[in-house]
């Protein structure tokens, strides 16, 4: 499929010249000022943008502020299309992000070379990023699988949280509940991250673990270390990556998935909205999993059964909004298996 190119300059015969060059490559949007461009964003994002510095209204460093300020166009890659040679004008630019400069007039041959040479550099880029998250995404699982093999009681736990979490963010969104603080996040990595929630039972006792049978006081404290545990595990492996964001959301989730509304939840004992968003996503599915599972000491309640139990406590364990939220999508839930 081929790329699209936003071409954002005043001058007629800089877009023709522009679109002469790259029509035969690329899709091609010539567009006359940056007001329209941001128009046109409104239905059609752009995988390149070719931006005229000196533009009325709006020039080109006002206009690339903007995208930087919006997450679904801050990572596009921008080029200043420019007449100047001022250094102060480059060093502007490329603080602000541009990945390149290419003076005016152009003739239509540079333009093209210099264009399918940061595609190409774009989309080495992508491969490498998407097989790092392919191998982090296999650790996860890995990681992730060697605690449920250990909790022999919670069979295929990890996967069905996973699926719940990723419907009761699609839900919140649509409910516009907390949009504001989700749009700063990287769902996708809440998604992925939330798998980790449990790594710290690796330091819980086999025997506690798996007991089969209502744990005594002393074996539910102990299970409760898990939290703490899964914080001090992670940590340990920030200690020595890069990819701190992701560890970041998976720490936070493993800390305080089992917090309270009301407080009286752990390790912590923190309340409202001092749990973390993830933390209080994750407490509701995580406790709704343990409901309709079937565990040595209990069975399997039914969805309805467990969304009444859930509902009765909004407000008390679960944040009141998020589980609003959960009982209008109590059908989706009910279908995972």
């Amino acid at each position: 499929m081929q790329k699209t190119i936003f071409v954002v300059d005043d001058n007629p015969t800089n877009l023709s010249v522009a679109k002469d060059a790259l029509k035969d490559h690329y899709r091609v949007r010539t567009l006359s000022s940056a007001a329209k461009m941001f128009e046109i964003m409104n239905k059609i994002i752009p995988d390149m943008i070719l931006l005229d510095i000196e533009m009325p209204d709006m020039d080109g460093f006002k206009a690339l502020a903007i995208l930087r300020e919006n997450k679904v166009t801050s990572k596009i890659p921008v080029i200043f299309l420019t007449s100047l040679t001022d250094v102060h004008v480059e060093a502007r630019g490329f603080e602000m992000g541009v990945i390149d400069f290419i003076n005016k007039p152009f003739s239509e041959l540079v333009l093209l070379n210099r264009i399918k040479t940061h595609m190409d550099i774009d989309k080495i880029i992508k491969e490498r990023t998407a097989r790092l998250q392919n191998l982090q995404n296999a650790l996860v699982f890995t990681l992730a699988d060697m605690v449920e093999n250990r909790d022999k009681t919670t069979g295929g736990h990890i996967e069905r949280t996973t699926e719940y979490i990723e419907i009761l963010l699609e839900e919140m969104l649509s409910n516009d509940v907390y949009t504001e603080e989700l749009s700063e996040m990287d769902l996708d990595l809440i998604i992925s991250s939330a798998r980790l929630h449990d790594v710290g039972k690796v330091s819980v006792s086999d025997v506690v673990l798996n007991k089969a049978g209502r744990l005594t006081d002393d074996e539910f404290t102990a299970i409760q270390t898990h939290c703490k545990a899964g914080e001090r595990i992670i940590d340990n492996i920030i200690s020595r990556s890069e990819d701190v964001e992701f560890l970041n959301y998976a720490k936070m989730i493993a800390g305080s998935h089992h917090e309270r509304w009301d407080g009286k939840g752990y390790p912590c004992g923190l309340a409202g909205t001092d749990i973390p968003l993830q933390g209080r996503i994750v407490a509701i599915v995580d406790v709704y999993d343990a409901l309709v599972s079937v565990r040595p000491y209990k069975n399997a309640l039914s969805p309805d059964e467990a969304v009444e139990i859930i509902m009765e406590a909004a407000g008390t364990q679960f944040d009141p909004k998020i589980a609003e939220v959960f009982f209008k999508a109590r059908k989706r839930f009910g279908a995972v298996k």
